[in-house]
């Protein structure tokens, strides 16, 4: 075989390996705006509240905010930023949403922002998937579920390190 011929071949093997690996079910995108992994993380019997975080990216040129959420499975779903102020943890809400800039990611996690999922109407229970709505300024809102994953799994970053899964 010619070398461009081999060369061909090859590129065409590869493009068609990649376009059949699987898209991870638990990732959303919706014109601009993708979230990876979207999750939660067990509550006993008795708590009032949830949490639920992610990565949020804005691949298009403007900014948008997240200004609400909202779950069947909760009263009302708060964003919130945990801050650290004189080594004490505090919360507060963002009143005027979170802001994703344009072309940037921005991680809900642990010990940063946040969503909280207030007065839920039962546990949270480790496999469950949680339906949730995030309403954008500058963007559709986007349907999606929390997967309740369970304390002891830490989910991966890109960078492969883990994340820190200590409480809230």
């Amino acid at each position: 075989m010619r070398p461009v011929n081999t060369l061909a071949v090859s590129l065409m093997l590869a493009s068609s390996a990649l376009m059949t690996l699987p898209v991870s079910a638990h990732d959303y995108t919706q014109g601009e705006v993708s979230v990876a992994h979207p999750w939660s993380r067990p509550t006993p019997p008795g708590t009032p509240m949830g949490v639920g975080y992610m990565a949020i990216s804005n691949g298009g040129h403007s900014e948008i905010t997240l200004v609400a959420a909202e779950t069947p499975r909760a009263e009302s779903v708060s964003i919130h930023e945990s801050i650290t102020n004189d080594g004490v943890m505090s919360m507060r809400p963002l009143d005027n949403g979170l802001t994703i800039p344009a072309g940037e990611t921005v991680e809900l996690k642990p010990h940063g922002y946040h969503l909280m999922l207030e007065k839920l109407s039962s546990p949270l229970q480790e496999g469950e998937r949680i339906p949730l709505t995030l309403t954008f300024d500058g963007a559709p809102a986007m349907k999606l579920e929390l997967s309740v994953d369970p304390l002891d799994a830490a989910p991966m970053h890109e960078d492969g390190g883990m994340e820190d899964h200590g409480h809230h």
